[in-house]
């Protein structure tokens, strides 16, 4: 389902702005009414309020928990099913935080990501993005929402963006606490900027070494780093939000001090925040993640050269909960 159209079926049955901005409230916020002991009885349109039932029972069913996996520190995987049965991750993060997926599966292939190794399965429909916020919220606070979760956002934009818009809007999520992930489609580039709501942005970037990143992630677009990086920085000079580069520690690949070099050059002076995410290990993958003195040292030697670097551990590590791990398992059990 999406949005859209959701909006245009509301709109069918009588509603004006005012019902439809009240209902999606509601819904992304899990705020529920007694319509049988409240104004809202008399608030929406009598078509509306006839329908009402049928169309909460379509959204209830966008996507129900399968099954949990606590991991600790306010962390928690989340196994989702959707209303066709297949299957995706969120993650409940410390502090209020949420990661969910855009995709079933994912097409760019990278070869540390268990989410790719099947290839896309199909898009998530925008409100089906919304419906994996509102499952957690059911649970407790939500009031951050990152994009990184399966699939690759870019990919299915215009869904992703109908639900950082309701997040944004109906939501009552801080704009820039709403993270899109890409690892660089020039597309993001071109759209958030016209956005209502702009979120902060994410850069899958992994290394400095552009013949590696074709490598590591086979299916992204061909686009110079350099220019990735032109490009994101004036998004956030433009929204004043620091890019996110994303940067998957792998020990003797990606841990070198010539990439560090490659980082300074790139980064410095930048409006920006290197994540360091070490591998998380996967199943028939012999990749492994550098020590934890070889993290600290780099994450240190970035800071001396004034780039704030932050150790960002992929949640789920006690549980081997990567994301797209817990689904594979699912599916071949």
């Amino acid at each position: 389902m999406r949005i859209s159209h959701l909006r245009q079926r509301l709109r069918d049955l009588g509603a004006k702005p005012c019902h439809e901005d009240r209902l999606l409230r509601g819904w992304s916020q899990v705020c529920s009414y007694d319509r049988k002991n409240s104004p809202a009885d008399n608030f929406f349109p009598l078509a509306l309020r006839n329908e009402l039932p049928v169309i909460e029972a379509q959204l209830n069913r966008l996507a129900h928990l399968r099954s949990e996996y606590p991991a600790g520190s306010g962390v928690a995987r989340l196994l989702v099913e959707l209303n066709d049965g297949q299957m995706v991750e969120s993650v409940l993060l410390p502090r209020g935080g949420l990661c969910i997926s855009t995709q079933v599966g994912c097409a760019v292939g990278c070869v540390f990501c268990m989410s790719g190794r099947a290839g896309l399965i199909r898009q998530l429909g925008s409100a089906e993005v919304v419906a994996q916020v509102v499952l957690a919220r059911r649970r407790r606070e939500v009031n951050k929402v990152v994009f990184m979760g399966m699939g690759e956002p870019a990919h299915n934009l215009d869904n992703v963006l109908e639900a950082i818009e309701l997040l944004g809007m109906q939501g009552n999520i801080g704009h820039k606490n709403l993270v899109l992930s890409t690892v660089g489609d020039l597309r993001v580039f071109e759209r958030l900027p016209l956005m209502t709501v702009k979120p902060a942005l994410a850069l899958s970037l992994h290394t400095t070494d552009a013949t590696l990143r074709a490598k590591l992630l086979p299916q992204a677009p061909p686009i110079a780093i350099e220019a990735l990086v032109e490009r994101a920085e004036a998004y956030a000079c433009a929204t004043n939000y620091p890019v996110q580069y994303q940067w998957t520690l792998i020990e003797g690949v990606n841990d070198s001090d010539a990439e560090l070099e490659g980082i300074v050059r790139l980064l410095a002076g930048k409006y920006a925040v290197m994540n360091f995410i070490p591998f998380n290990e996967v199943d028939g993958l012999a990749y492994r993640r550098p020590s934890s003195e070889r993290i600290s040292a780099m994450t240190d030697n970035l800071m001396r050269h004034g780039i704030l670097a932050k150790i960002r551990d992929s949640a789920g590590q006690e549980i081997e909960g990567a994301c797209g791990q817990l689904r594979a398992r699912a599916v071949k059990a």
